[in-house]
């Protein structure tokens, strides 16, 4: 385990902070701290920063809201560069999108993996492009109501497949439960990051067990 003395801070007593988000592994900003500002976020375990156009000590959320909790912190090899994973209770960027990092400046041949944050960001697109002729399009044109009853009938048919134990077709009415859930995430402004926050806010499983002991 590192101190602060091992670390090197740069010119101005700076060091690079690359935060990441600790549910979906994305980058959410690159920002620098002092001594003094790592040693706060260290005590208080939210992260603090300092700004180099105020020349000043910023808590992330101390105005916005948007805290970012502390999971660890971790040096390169030279000590002179930190990665910050965090569990966050908002938007990354001051623009109000999750991460700083969404404008593209150059896209290799190499296909991108299949995530769920791909997906959503498809998603988004879709919704904001409305191209013709795309299924998803139609799907945000007719609103809310029409979201929901697919969901409601992707989720039957979910039902009805694991009933009769067919895992193939259970995994096939997953996917299509999941894509219309992500449909209706987009149209109501609900972010991965969201959901995932929530989740690591709680012990689901023992939560649920609990809950069906408490219903007998």
């Amino acid at each position: 385990m590192l101190s602060i003395d091992d670390l090197k801070f740069g010119g101005h007593g700076l060091i690079p902070a690359i935060v990441v988000d600790a549910s979906t592994k994305e980058v959410l900003t690159l920002a620098y701290m002092n001594r003094e500002s790592l040693e706060i976020t260290m005590k208080e375990g939210r992260t603090c920063f300092w700004s180099r156009s105020r020349q000043e000590l910023w808590r992330k959320g101390e105005t916005s809201g948007n805290i970012q909790y502390v999971v660890d912190i971790t040096a390169d090899c030279d000590r002179d560069a930190l990665v910050i994973r965090v569990n966050k209770t908002g938007p990354a960027c001051h623009l109000g999108t999750d991460s700083c990092f969404h404008d593209k400046v150059f896209i290799g041949e190499s296909p991108e993996p299949f995530s769920v944050k791909g997906l959503y960001g498809l998603l988004e697109g879709r919704k904001r492009d409305l191209p013709e002729g795309s299924y998803t399009t139609y799907l945000f044109q007719k609103g809310l109501d029409k979201i929901l009853k697919k969901v409601g009938e992707e989720s039957t048919e979910v039902i009805i497949a694991g009933k009769a134990e067919d895992k193939a077709e259970t995994i096939y009415e997953i996917a299509d439960l999941m894509y219309h859930v992500m449909v209706l995430m987009v149209e109501m402004g609900i972010s991965v990051g969201d959901v995932m926050a929530e989740l690591a806010s709680r012990h689901v499983i023992d939560h649920k067990v609990k809950q069906e002991k408490m219903t007998k």
